[in-house]
């Protein structure tokens, strides 16, 4: 795709597709077409990574200057890139200060069978977890510390809500999603794979330092991850293997969901890729 003519007219909010892009800023237009938007540079780089990911791109005048490797991807991908003004930008943006590029991105989830089928040995399964922030940042996280997948389970946020996306950093794009409304089947279609469930909870059994030295992390293990609120309902805490405790030496009176997801995903992370 060659640059854009110095003289290409930037497409104003009232453009047919500017207002198709709007409508995916609701769940419900982006459920029925699969398809999400993507704010910021960083994000937009990172979906152009992923072969048939993105859509199109829009952007504003100075985008490409500023950018000129998410320009060039673009156009080797051959992704449509639309100037647009500074009106249309801030339609499409959710942020206060938009950083000039929106790209329209397809849906990136898979089936659980077909991420169990590569025998994965970490994944961060969370539960109605309803923060967008919280489960972009455990996406994030996941990321960080080698997981294979993050799934997400029973009434979890959206993933694809934009503040979730752009919560990940870019992570969205770097390991498989899996969406799955029954929690207890996750549970025991990870168990039939030889996937050790283990579940946070203040009043776990196990604590974590303890299941780090006598090695019950060593093998593929899967994270349950509970409500920001309530945590994990008792029912599912009593399907996993185990229920581990992360130490408090202090007095603060818990962590909060994705504090608590980074210090478990690295506690594997370091378990598995020894000292």
């Amino acid at each position: 795709m060659a640059s854009l003519p110095a003289d290409t007219a930037a497409l104003s909010p009232r453009s047919g597709r500017v207002k198709s892009a709007r409508r995916l800023a609701r769940r419900v237009f982006r459920a029925e077409h699969r398809l999400f938007l993507a704010e910021g540079p960083q994000a937009v780089r990172e979906a152009l990574t992923v072969p048939g990911c993105v859509d199109e791109v829009f952007a504003v005048a100075t985008a490409a200057a500023q950018h000129p490797d998410i320009h060039g991807a673009a156009a080797a991908a051959g992704v449509d890139w639309h100037l647009v003004d500074d009106a249309a930008l801030g339609s499409l943006a959710e942020t206060v200060h938009p950083q000039g590029l929106v790209a329209v991105c397809r849906f990136l989830d898979r089936p659980l069978g077909d991420i169990l089928a590569h025998d994965p040995r970490l994944l961060a399964v969370c539960a109605d977890v309803r923060d967008p922030g919280n489960a972009g940042t455990v996406i994030r996280c996941a990321d960080a510390a080698g997981a294979a997948s993050v799934v997400l389970t029973g009434h979890s946020v959206d993933p694809y809500n934009g503040k979730a996306v752009r919560a990940s950093a870019g992570s969205l794009f770097h390991l498989p999603l899996s969406l799955h409304e029954d929690t207890a089947e996750v549970v025991r279609l990870l168990q039939q794979r030889a996937v050790t469930v283990l579940a946070t909870d203040g009043a776990g059994e196990v604590d974590l330092d303890d299941a780090v030295d006598d090695g019950l992390l060593a093998g593929p293990t899967a994270w349950l991850f509970g409500n920001e609120a309530w945590g994990l309902p008792r029912e599912l805490a009593a399907l996993a293997d185990h229920r581990v405790r992360i130490p408090v030496h202090g007095r603060a009176e818990s962590l909060n969901l994705a504090t608590a997801a980074a210090v478990c995903l690295y506690a594997s992370a370091r378990a598995h890729r020894g000292r």
